[in-house]
């Protein structure tokens, strides 16, 4: 989150607007407040089976607010887990590039693209922004290797005015020590753990399918694309707009807020299921008992 907050710091002006897709990680709406910004949503579209999409027309629409200054991707996405497509990736660049608005992209989920989903990299497409100078990408290895706390992530600029602006402001980007030698561990030592990580996430989402059907069956569930998350559409139960904190009171299981990642998360919770599998059955029989 420095990273992008330190390029939209110094690459848009106080009072702009930065466009996101509710629902979306709840950091995204406090932290560029601090800084002066205001969010535009331009909220995911969401199918009949659970499963989001981007919405090219809610896209267009808040891109074209006269002070939308930027776009802020989250690929993998974060709370969904949907990984976006090719096409997908090449539609949001034509609309930055229509609306003249810098393109930032959080790719700090794309280690933990789940088998069956392609993870594909904003800079591998082939479009005139992935050489612009108001284009960055941004990833770590803090989520597939579980080491946020050391504190490094790695900001690409597309090209050589970004990667100026990226000096310029290299005393706010700093990474801890430690952290960059866990980083160069994970990514070059790393990759057989995060293997085996990605094999248990799978057999997890898979596990969760079958709790829920089993003893919650009137939680939405899509299995995500990428990622430790499963946002859960509990809407069906009538827990209210808040269910994560009735499964809190009442079950005694911690699961993320859904109103924290904007209107859209009304009725919605997030679980975090990069546990073992016992946990997990633990948690789903607790939630259906708290009902």
């Amino acid at each position: 989150m420095t990273g992008l907050a330190e390029v939209v710091q110094a690459s848009t002006p106080p009072g702009s607007g930065i466009v996101v897709n509710p629902p979306v990680y709840p950091p995204f709406r406090f932290r560029f407040g601090f800084y002066g910004r205001r969010l535009i949503d331009a909220p995911l579209a969401r199918r009949a089976d659970g499963r989001y999409a981007l919405d090219p027309d809610a896209i267009e629409a808040a891109l074209s607010e006269p002070d939308a200054a930027a776009y802020l991707l989250c690929s993998p996405h974060n709370p969904t887990g949907n990984v976006w497509s090719r096409a997908d990736l090449a539609m949001v660049a034509d609309a930055c590039q229509r609306h003249g608005a810098m393109l930032l992209v959080d790719e700090i989920h794309a280690p933990l693209a789940l088998p069956g989903a392609r993870f594909v990299p904003f800079l591998a497409i082939d479009h005139e922004l992935t050489r612009a100078e108001t284009t960055f990408t941004f990833t770590s290895a803090t989520k597939g290797w579980n080491i946020a706390g050391l504190k490094c992530g790695l900001a690409v600029a597309a090209a050589p005015a970004g990667i100026r602006l990226l000096e310029e402001r290299w005393e706010a980007l700093l990474a801890s020590h430690l952290g960059v030698l866990a980083s160069v561990a994970a990514f070059t030592d790393g990759l057989p753990w995060l293997d085996a990580v990605l094999g248990q996430l799978d057999e997890n989402r898979k596990l969760l399918a079958v709790l829920f059907a089993e003893h919650l069956p009137g939680v939405g569930y899509a299995p995500p694309q990428a990622s430790f998350l499963a946002w859960l559409d509990c809407r069906d139960l009538g827990l209210g707009d808040d269910p994560a904190a009735v499964f809190l009171e009442k079950g005694n299981v911690a699961l993320s807020h859904g109103l924290d990642f904007g209107a859209e998360g009304r009725g919605f919770a997030r679980l975090n299921m990069g546990t073992w599998p016992e946990l997990l059955e633990i948690a789903v029989r607790r939630m259906a008992a708290s009902l």
